[in-house]
């Protein structure tokens, strides 16, 4: 590799929260001698909305501000505006908030103008039924990878992820497509974020993710074979899905008794790269 995955940039006058035991946060938050533009408030509401996952149906005070590293009395006060906006909703019954409809708004906005998502999707559909494993498209947020749509054939048995699901950057195959093909100052600073977060497993992933970036270079695909979860396979490409520039990434992959390395090397990645060459010829000419 040009460059080695220990060699990123050093963050300097940076404020990085974290939480290991869910992968969550990540946003480096300029100190305020840093970047008097940067609107410290605004960005630590923005980081209570972004606690919330698929999976969570109701987030009260105290595991929000575990999740933000953040002190409770400031994520109550946050939570209180955030939910006179219409951005949370409050359960009386639990005490607890969940996402309003502002933020179904804007996420449906967002993703009505991923042109890519409608030409994708009935290519991924063929895709997932070709493998009875489960398709998905996704770009990147922060240091995780988010769904943005998804296919899975009726017949199989699939992980149960969909839109909005979120999957970590540095062990799963479509987080490292997104590392494979990103500009090069773009990936040593996640790279170097990525190791500020785990620095105690930082060897391991590192290593998983050069050998990541070889085949990738060899294969045009990058793999994770029980990297991200011991039972799951999947293989990943990068391309570019827009005018502007913007990288996203298709996996394919599934239980790995269903979708072996040989089948997914030999008789998905064919498809998978002809499938991410169409999407960026078709972004290129949109």
């Amino acid at each position: 590799m040009p460059d080695s995955l220990d060699s990123g940039s050093r963050a300097s006058g940076r404020r990085r929260r974290r939480d290991t035991a869910t992968g969550l946060a990540d946003a480096a938050v300029p100190a305020p001698d840093e970047d008097r533009h940067f609107v410290t408030a605004l960005a630590r509401g923005l980081d209570v909305l972004s606690c919330f996952r698929s999976r969570d149906k109701l987030l009260g005070n105290q595991e929000l501000a575990r999740r933000c590293g953040l002190p409770k009395s400031t994520v109550s006060r946050l939570t209180y505006t955030l939910t006179r906006l219409g951005y949370l909703d409050y359960d009386e019954e639990t005490g607890r908030y969940r996402l309003g409809t502002a933020t179904l708004a804007l996420g449906s906005t967002m993703l009505a103008r991923m042109d890519v998502r409608e030409q994708a999707r009935p290519l991924m559909q063929e895709l997932a039924n070709y493998s009875q494993g489960m398709v998905s498209l996704g770009t990147r947020d922060r240091l995780s990878m988010i769904y943005v749509e998804n296919c899975r054939s009726p017949s199989a048995l699939t992980l149960s992820l969909d839109v909005g699901s979120r999957i970590p950057l540095a062990t799963t195959a479509m987080g490292r497509a997104y590392l494979a093909l990103c500009p090069p100052a773009e990936r040593r600073e996640l790279l170097e974020r990525l190791r500020e977060q785990d620095a105690a497993h930082w060897p391991r992933v590192r290593d998983g993710i050069e050998a990541a970036l070889a085949q990738h270079r060899e294969l045009g695909v990058c793999c994770s074979f029980g990297d991200w979860q011991r039972d799951v396979n999947a293989i990943a490409i990068a391309f570019h899905a827009g005018r502007d520039g913007r990288l996203m990434a298709i996996n394919c992959g599934g239980p790995a008794f269903l979708l072996d390395k040989d089948f997914l090397l030999s008789e998905v990645r064919p498809r998978l790269i002809a499938l991410g060459a169409r999407l960026e010829r078709g972004a290129r000419e949109g």
